[in-house]
């Protein structure tokens, strides 16, 4: 199947946010986003904004780069945000139960190479790359499951 993508500059991380939240109505069970890119590139920025729009009570969003895995009740099913960061092995992948929660969670996850063959086909890949202007930076989204076409259209871009 062929990849489509699409680029756009988010000029502060107040555009980085509103992406992520119009994102997040667009989710169902059983999606993917992979989030890629550098230390400081807005991964988490992204996906803290992303969970906030579809939680079901207020609640404080860790970085789960210690706790490797946060999970969440959201109007939209069960989230769960990864950070593979620390993580050495797939094996250590099968260990969260990542897995098993790609088939019926919504799965953020930060540092997806870290996957390796684990990390899903259809799954919606970010990669975010922070630009010279404090706190601008590119996101570059690429996929190849038709469904992602009809999901992004009309997002803030």
């Amino acid at each position: 199947m062929a990849a489509h993508h699409f680029e756009t500059l988010f000029p502060n991380p107040e555009a980085t946010a509103a992406f992520g939240a119009a994102l997040a109505l667009r989710l169902l069970p059983g999606d993917t986003v992979l989030l890629e890119g550098p230390v400081g590139a807005g991964k988490t920025h992204l996906v803290r904004a992303l969970i906030r729009a579809i939680l079901l009570h207020d609640e404080d969003i860790p970085s789960p780069t210690f706790t490797l895995v946060q999970t969440y009740d959201t109007r939209n099913g069960a989230v769960w945000h990864s950070d593979l960061y620390r993580l050495t092995s797939t094996f250590e992948v099968e260990e969260l139960g990542l897995t098993e929660a790609f088939d019926d969670a919504i799965c953020l996850v930060e540092w997806p190479d870290r996957l390796g063959d684990l990390a899903p086909i259809g799954a919606l890949h970010l990669t975010m790359t922070p630009e010279a202007d404090e706190g601008a930076r590119t996101l570059h989204a690429q996929w190849s499951d038709a469904k992602w076409r009809d999901r992004l259209a009309g997002l803030p871009k």
